[in-house]
């Protein structure tokens, strides 16, 4: 049985001060030193990384990349630390990313032209985010069941809970600091708003059963992407849910992503 990769604890100072726990998996028989990177934000917001056995970062380390996974403001730390994270969506919850890239790059730990950001569900937004709103951070960018159009996804969770005053768009207006799915806010944070500014190799993934965030919000990045003539690829799970349930179409997911990242952030020098 072979043992887990390495995890170190880290803690690092986002750009206002805020320390930000963090999980870093170290890849296999190579000195920690300049190492190509994976940014691995968690999907939520409003959980957590933990020390535990993680399967996604652990495989992807296993490849050749050291893997970050920040416990991001707006994580379930304690009430003061979620809080922080409200009406952060975009903004400082996607700095205190690419701050982590920089704390490693610092230490000389990473190296800052190899780095890619991959995550699910709002670590799918996440990844989108980090090519569109913060450029020249990340080399590649997949994301997993991502929100993608933050208006279109606030207008299907108002048709799905047949109001606009519901418990699920409370959760989503706190976070990313809007009033609704008419806030013209919303575009300032919104990836597909911004994919001009994609200069990146995108892929998309995402199960066509999702209830969670809806297939479309892939499709339709992926279209506006191809209309943009931006590098991108779209992987559809067939009968797959949010949480990507079945092992075959997990199995699909990381084979998929790990393909992507070798062909765009080759783990060798």
């Amino acid at each position: 049985m072979t043992e887990p990769l390495e995890v170190r604890r880290i803690t690092y100072a986002a750009a206002d001060g805020m320390k930000i726990p963090a999980y870093l998996t170290l890849p296999p028989g190579r000195e920690a030193k300049n190492l190509p990177l994976i940014v691995l934000p968690h999907g939520g917001p409003a959980v957590r990384d933990t020390a535990d056995f993680d399967w996604w970062s652990q495989s992807l380390s296993a490849q050749g990349y050291a893997v970050l996974r920040p416990n991001y403001r707006g994580s379930v730390l304690n009430q003061e630390f979620l809080a922080a994270g409200f009406g952060e969506w975009g903004r400082k919850m996607q700095t205190d990313l690419s701050d982590g890239v920089r704390f490693l790059v610092k230490e000389g730990i990473a190296d800052p032209a190899r780095v890619c950001i991959v995550g699910a569900s709002y670590g799918g937004y996440a990844a989108l985010a980090g090519v569109a709103l913060d450029p020249g951070v990340y080399r590649c960018a997949v994301s997993v069941a991502g929100l993608a159009d933050l208006k279109r996804m606030l207008n299907w969770v108002n048709a799905k809970n047949w109001s606009a005053k519901n418990i699920e768009q409370r959760y989503w207006d706190r976070f990313m600091g809007v009033t609704g799915p008419g806030d013209p806010v919303l575009s300032q944070i919104s990836p597909i708003d911004h994919v001009e500014a994609i200069n990146a190799p995108v892929l998309l993934i995402h199960g066509r059963d999702d209830t969670v965030v809806p297939f479309e919000q892939s499709e339709i990045m992926f279209k506006a992407l191809r209309h943009s003539q931006k590098p991108v690829e779209l992987v559809v799970l067939d009968h797959e849910d949010h949480w990507l349930s079945r092992s075959e179409t997990r199995l699909q997911m990381l084979k998929s992503t790990v393909a992507f990242l070798r062909a765009h952030n080759p783990p060798e020098p």
